[in-house]
């Protein structure tokens, strides 16, 4: 097949790279303590998540548990309708690479009341 392969190149710029970077599109690396918990809470838009390292104890508004382990990847949906709860059950820190595509002036999380039935976080 004839043609040209594709590159990629970082942009030499700070400029430039606002010019070719998605819009908002941003990452941050979250650490939760053993013992600590995220506190119950939404987000505007979807989140992507990798499991650096730790054990992540996450529980849904619906009462469901799911846990992921180092390696894992996960989607926390957006909207106040998928409120959840972030704990670390472990010994060792949680370790969190999130990606999401944020406006400038949009938090990373909404705080929440505990859905109905659920326990409230009660962490440090």
């Amino acid at each position: 097949m004839g043609g040209r392969q594709a590159t990629v190149r970082r942009p030499r710029t700070a400029a430039a790279a606002r010019r070719t970077a998605p819009s908002g599109l941003t990452g941050r690396e979250v650490v939760i303590a053993p013992g600590g918990c995220t506190g119950w809470h939404y987000h505007h838009v979807p989140l992507m998540a990798v499991v650096k390292s730790g054990t992540l104890t996450r529980i849904l508004s619906d009462g469901t548990v799911e846990v992921h382990p180092a390696g894992a990847t996960f989607v926390e949906p957006a909207g106040a309708g998928n409120v959840h709860l972030g704990r670390n059950l472990g010994t060792r820190p949680v370790v969190l690479q999130i990606t999401c595509a944020l406006t400038e002036d949009d938090p990373w999380s909404v705080a929440a009341p505990a859905p109905r039935g659920a326990v409230p976080c009660a962490c440090p």
